[in-house]
């Protein structure tokens, strides 16, 4: 989850671990099924989504970088939390600690190293952390490496058509012309 904001930080026990001003807190969660690759893939979409305006007035067209903004990343296996069965929340999709650890930290030294090491902050991985922030917006974006597929995207019931008539209907569209006298 990024959420563009105007400041944002992490306090531990009550002392101060990393604050941002302009930017965006990234909320991140490791799920059981993710790899290297995917933390790669999402290191670089989070600095590259276009979040704030440009000084012409165009809308979404800057991203933190363009900007010159920081980061606050915060590990947050909570998110990936299903209650499809009871009240209680099923955390079976995150993944364990030791890989969890690792790929977060991978995630965290990427985007330090794609954007201004001195930037990027982050919390402390499986602390009790108080996240504060001051949403700009609000702009809250949910991003996946493994989005739902959508079966059938128009809604409309399958049709099974005849392999020979969808080849006529092709040549049809193709050899179909307007007569010259029908366009004035």
């Amino acid at each position: 989850v990024i959420q563009r904001v105007k400041s944002a930080s992490v306090t531990v026990d009550g002392t101060l671990i990393s604050s941002i001003s302009k930017g965006i807190l990234v909320l991140a969660a490791i799920s059981k099924d993710d790899t290297a690759k995917d933390v790669e893939s999402m290191a670089g979409k989070v600095l590259k989504l276009k979040l704030w305006d440009d000084d012409e007035g165009g809308r979404w067209k800057r991203n933190v970088m363009d900007i010159g903004g920081e980061v606050l990343c915060v590990s947050q296996f909570t998110l990936l939390a299903s209650t499809k069965k009871g009240n209680k929340p099923d955390f079976r999709q995150s993944a364990a600690g030791v890989k969890a650890k690792e790929l977060y930290q991978s995630f965290f030294k990427q985007v330090q190293e794609l954007h201004e090491p001195d930037k990027v902050k982050d919390g402390i991985f499986a602390a009790m952390m108080d996240v504060t922030l001051c949403n700009d917006g609000p702009v809250t974006i949910q991003i996946d490496t493994d989005p739902p597929k959508m079966e059938n995207p128009s809604g409309l019931d399958k049709v099974d058509l005849d392999p020979d008539l969808v080849g006529n209907l092709t040549k049809i569209v193709k050899e179909f012309q307007i007569p010259a006298e029908l366009l004035e």
